[in-house]
């Protein structure tokens, strides 16, 4: 196994997992087979009870695994399954060493960070790397290892202490090392500053690491002179120093550090320069140029409560960027906050309410993500209403499913009451209830998380037609609650058709309103799936929806081949009465680089 481990220097928030991913992309790219670590240094076991505010979203794996979001780029540009193993973190390290004190595992003997905790730091990536997670046996030949934060942080001492000791341990040519850093250019004089990275690579010395290669963010490509002084005083070859430079889009990245060379350096320092083939990322730049040519726009609101911090949704901005790429329509997204749409505000701030009613109003799709807590709940119930009442569009995730069902059991069967357990325990009219299974306890890794089964109730509905005429799809679960089954009869008596279930029947997966021209919700999470080249279905169905190309893309859906992609698996049957049709395609186009509002990019 050779390892290519990922640093970060002078600030946070550099492009470490990008860079990860696109180092990644590019070894795979030259015929190795690659797989990822991501090292978190907080303290929480996992980041399933992080606030989207603190950290960015939560992405979950197949396994269940509630991990950094960085794993969904990982999972994204690779296209590989990841599992809760490849994301390491403080607390996962601590309650297994204490675990085995606890046990006698170390007979007796005084529990220290040094070499308990390093020693338990390295058989974890040793263990983790070698899982397979591109669907073949066998361990990959290359793992690459993001460690979080920034060089000199307190809390990632245990890990580059250990990590210092396993690039001993493995030796020379198994091992290389990739600093991501700072070369800022000060608008007063221009020039490319150089001694913040000085500093970052003495730093990262002095702790027993030696950068092979530099990868210098800046404004600007480096001059050679500055390369020659980084070279000078880091003590790496020029050749090694690459620049990641301003792009329109991240999926330049790879193009750029292949164009520089990167894998050169990368595979010649892990001594597999001589059996490597050269990099083929046609199909990557094709996409690259199929987005920086889109001009035809597709406006979608989406209708959350933390787009302050718009990687609280990044999933489902790269899920809606696949989907308009597919249809060769430019991405706009409208962010529009819940609570802006309530009646409240309307009252204490008339410019502010108005203003995102314009933006839900001028959308020609609504999407309403998941959530948790009540802020916001109120105006996300309006943005369905309003979707639902006017024919634009919908999708809902998750709360954003559970939601549609509200507002429908309020405005059309007249239960003015009618609520979800979570905000209101005590309505008359619970429309969404706790699951039995759920602990009201402990929060984390309690919820119903992983890959769980759905079987298309109605063969002939838009959703189970997106799948390909599948019979069953594999998705993404997050979530405590769920549409209240004994409620279903009335709902559906009244025109909501509750298409997709679970394989008892009585867990509600998929909702769709047949007299609409698309309203689907769905209580898994599609966006997680989603792959360059393979983009979701539903968001597919999103995306052509709103600029009228549905009939064609539902069309083209009932002549596909079999196959595998989207979380649809072959396996076992479903139930018999449920049996009809068969796979799904692959589909195509992906993209990165979200235009906000029609003004600017958001990566």
């Amino acid at each position: 196994m050779k390892y290519v481990l990922v640093t970060g220097g002078v600030v946070s928030g550099l492009g470490k997992g990008v860079t990860a991913s696109s180092i990644g992309l590019l070894l795979k790219s030259c015929g190795f087979r690659v797989t990822s670590i991501k090292i978190d240094p907080y303290l929480n076991t996992d980041a399933g009870t992080m606030s989207p505010f603190e950290h960015g979203e939560v992405f979950v794996l197949n396994d269940g695994g509630e991990v950094d979001l960085d794993l969904g780029n990982y999972e994204r540009f690779l296209d590989i399954t990841l599992t809760r193993d490849n994301n390491i973190t403080t607390g996962k390290i601590y309650q297994y060493v204490i675990n085995k004190e606890r046990r006698g595992d170390y007979l007796g003997k005084t529990v220290q960070v040094v070499p308990h905790i390093t020693d338990a730091i390295q058989e974890w990536i040793e263990r983790a790397a070698k899982i397979p997670v591109d669907g073949k046996d066998g361990p990959a030949d290359i793992c690459v290892i993001e460690l979080g934060g920034t060089i000199g942080d307190i809390e990632s001492m245990p890990f580059i202490e250990a990590l210092g000791q396993f690039s001993y341990r493995v030796g020379p040519g198994n091992f290389c090392l990739v600093h991501v850093s700072l070369v800022p250019v000060l608008n007063v004089v221009g020039e490319q500053k150089t001694k913040p990275t000085q500093h970052s690579v003495r730093g990262l010395r002095g702790l027993g690491l030696t950068p092979n290669i530099l990868a210098c963010r800046s404004t600007m490509a480096l001059d050679d002179n500055v390369k020659q002084k980084l070279s000078q005083f880091c003590h790496v070859p020029a050749d090694n120093i690459v620049t990641l430079y301003d792009v329109p889009n991240i999926w330049h990245i790879p193009l750029l550090l292949r164009d520089q060379k990167a894998h050169e350096s990368i595979l010649k320092g892990l001594n597999l320069l001589g059996i490597a083939r050269k990099p083929d990322l046609t199909e990557w730049t094709a996409r690259t140029k199929v987005y920086d040519k889109l001009h035809d726009p597709v406006k979608i609101a989406m209708v959350g409560k933390y787009i302050g911090l718009k990687d609280s949704y990044l999933s489902v901005l790269k899920a809606l960027l696949h989907a308009s790429v597919g249809c060769r329509k430019k991405l706009i997204v409208e962010w529009v906050e819940a609570s802006h749409l309530e009646d409240i505000t309307a009252k204490e701030d008339p410019d502010t309410y108005k203003a995102a009613w314009n933006r839900l109003k001028g959308a020609d799709g609504i999407l309403v993500p998941g959530g948790f807590g009540d802020r916001g709940v109120q105006g996300k119930i309006l943005a369905a209403k309003y979707a639902r009442e006017r024919k634009v569009p919908f999708l809902g995730i998750c709360l954003g499913m559970q939601i549609a069902v509200i507002e429908y059991a309020r405005s059309v069967l007249g239960l003015h009451d009618a609520n979800t357990e979570e905000f209101d325990p005590q309505t008359s009219n619970p429309c969404v209830i706790f699951m039995p299974e759920g602990s009201k306890t402990h929060m984390g890794g309690t919820m119903r998380l992983g890959s769980r089964r759905t079987y298309f109730l109605v063969p002939d509905c838009k959703s189970a037609k997106l799948y390909g005429d599948a019979t069953f799809v594999d998705e993404r679960h997050r979530h405590r609650y769920e549409v209240n089954p004994d409620m279903i009869s009335k709902l559906e008596a009244a025109g909501l058709s509750f298409v997709g279930r679970d394989e008892s029947g009585r867990r509600m997966e998929i909702v769709e309103l047949p007299s609409h021209p698309y309203f689907i919700g769905v209580q898994f999470h599609p966006e997680f799936k989603s792959r360059p080249g393979k983009p979701s279905a539903l968001f597919s169905g999103l995306i052509a929806a709103s600029c009228g190309q549905l009939d064609l893309l539902l069309n083209k859906s009932d002549h596909v081949s079999s196959g595998v992609a989207n979380g649809i698996n072959t396996g076992k049957a479903p139930p018999k009465a449920w049996q009809n049709g068969n796979c799904f395609k692959s589909a195509n186009g992906s993209l990165n680089g979200v235009y906000s509002n029609g003004n600017g990019v958001h990566h």
